[in-house]
This record gives C-alpha cells, structure tokens and sequence, in this order.
C-alpha cells in the first residue's frame, strides 16, 4: 500500500515564521554585498515558478538532464540495482524523477523540501504514477542533517540532487551541504548528482535571463515572498532582476538591482538600497569533470559513474558514501 504520510520538519517561531529565513534575510541585507541566499527562492510560488523556467526555450539544462535519464536508464539500473529507498532533496519533477525510478525499481521514494504544499502535489504525483510505491514525503531544510521516516531506516538508500542545485551554493556551502547528505544517507549510500558544465557566456546568460521574463518573475518573487512572510515594504516595482556572468569564480550571478534610492523595512529593521545597488539573490557555478569530482570528494563522496548528454551541455555523476582507496 502506497504512503503519502509526511514529517514537517521546519523550525518555526509562535507566530508561524520560519525562523531560518528570517535570520537568513536579515543577515544578508546587513552586509555590504546584500545577498539572500538562493534555497528561499523556492516557496510554493517560486517552485511552480521554477517549473516553468524549465520549459522556456532559453533553458536547456533540464532538457539535457531529462536526455540523460531517458537515454541511460539501462546503466542506471546496472550502476545503482534495485531495492533502494530514493532520497530526493528538493520535490521531483513530473518529468526526470519517474524516469529514474523506471529505471532502478526502488524500494521507497522520500522526497525532502522546505515548500510544503509543492512537496505534497510532487508526492502525490509520484504516488499517483507509482501506486505499489511507497512514498513519504518529509517538509525540511536539507541543508540540515534530516532524520529519514522510519520506515526507510533498514533499506539501502540512494540521494538524488538533480538539476545542478549544488551549483547554487558557493564551494564551502557546497561541501557542508554534500557532508550533511552523508550524514542524512549514512555510510555506503550512494548519490546521484547533476552538474551543469561550463560553456558559451552568452548561452549562460540567455538561459537565466528569458525573453518571456519567466526567470525576472521567479527572482522577484522572492521580494515579494521577504514583503508577505517578513512583514517587508520592499518596493519590487523598483527592483530589476539582472544576470551575470562572473569569469573569476565560473558563474552566473542573479541579482535584484534597484532602479532607485529606497528605504524599506523587514521584520522591524530598516534597511536601505542605492540607485544601482543590488540583492545578490543566486549563485549558478558551471563545472568541469576535475572540479565536479574535487567537490564531491570534498563533500565525502567517492565518484564512480558519470554520464553526459548528447551536446554535452550536463553531466549526471553516481558517487559512493565510501572511504577513497588511494593513498593520501
């Protein structure tokens, strides 16, 4: 029998405020370099919202990704086997998660993420396409160590971070991230990964800034969402989303520029923005193998398997939560 039960996980004040965002906002507009960071773009309306930037023609890694799920699945079911619980950090979509878990015929799906009501819709989407699937959906914070249903604890476990997520963290963040996926795994999982890979600025670019404004919307959104949960008077008509291709550190930059002085408030604070000033809202690093693979060692995870699309644009990289054999 199928499972949708789900385990909330978030941390909220007694006034229903996640109190993570809150110390995460308030903190990031107090530096010089005003920054959010990219994980609170994607409350309910900013994953719906994220959903549709994957359709615009401009954004091609999840076309590519989803060629890789598609095409490979006989390797994916070689590599991995059958019979593990897939961990999801972040909900799956209706298109690459079934694609996998065709392929490997797992034992349980739990998918992790911190926007609720898009996490239940996700589940029962799963469950709906898989009814002998046992689904349990957990509403956390996975940058966190999370604590995995029960039912799941005896079973082999396979994460799964499609999309180049990790891209949007810079490297410490990534590295604390891939650690806490151990720990939430526990030792000889495995972990399904996806790295976007470096190419053509102008490419980059136009993939994260759309003709149709989707991408605008979704960066946005987020002003939107610090005004409606922070008890924020941020003037987002006076906001500008801007993408940026930073060379140094291999990157696209998001940023909500402000097209005015203003003065606002968030959760009792007062702030400020010059004329041309930004909110540095997501980071998206683009890789190569050697720092794909240095990352993940970083992190405590051992590479063994990696696939890429047709036009090598992605690549989907299987590691193993295991001790490295080669000397130090």
């Amino acid at each position: 029998m199928t499972s949708t039960k789900g385990l909330a996980l978030v941390d909220l004040d007694e006034t229903g405020i996640d109190k993570a965002f809150r110390s995460d906002v308030l903190e990031g507009l107090s530096q010089p370099q005003k920054a959010v960071p990219a994980r609170w773009l994607y409350d309910d309306a900013g994953s719906q919202l994220f959903e549709d930037i994957t359709k615009v023609p401009e954004y091609y890694p999840t076309r590519a990704e989803t060629e890789i799920l598609r095409d490979r699945g006989q390797d994916f079911a070689e590599a991995i086997g059958s019979g593990r619980a897939v961990v999801e950090f972040g909900s799956g979509s209706s298109v690459k998660t079934p694609l996998l878990l065709e392929s490997i015929s797992p034992a349980a799906y739990v998918p992790l993420d911190i926007a609720g009501d898009f996490l239940r819709a996700a589940a029962a989407d799963l469950s709906a396409k898989f009814p002998g699937l046992p689904v349990f959906p957990v509403e956390a914070d996975f940058m966190r160590r999370v604590e995995l249903p029960e039912e799941v604890a005896d079973m082999p476990k396979m994460g799964f971070f499609p999309g180049s997520t990790i891209g949007n963290m810079v490297p410490r963040t990534a590295v604390d991230l891939l650690r806490t996926m151990r720990d939430t795994l526990g030792e000889g999982s495995q972990l399904l990964i996806g790295f976007d890979l470096i190419k053509d600025r102008q490419v980059l670019k136009a993939a994260y800034d759309d003709a149709a404004g989707v991408t605008a919307e979704f960066n946005l959104n987020l002003a939107r969402r610090i005004n409606r949960e922070l008890d924020g008077n941020l003037d987002v008509a006076s906001l500008k989303h801007e993408a940026r291709w930073n060379d140094d550190f291999a990157r696209i930059e998001m940023h909500l520029v402000a097209q005015r002085d203003m003065e606002f408030e968030v959760a009792g604070r007062k702030f400020t923005l010059r004329r041309g000033e930004t909110i540095h809202t997501e980071n998206s690093h683009k890789f190569g193998k050697r720092s794909a693979n240095t990352l993940l060692l970083a992190g405590g995870w051992t590479p063994v398997s990696r696939w890429l699309d047709s036009k090598e644009r992605f690549s989907l990289i299987l590691a193993e939560a295991s001790i490295p054999r080669s000397a130090p």
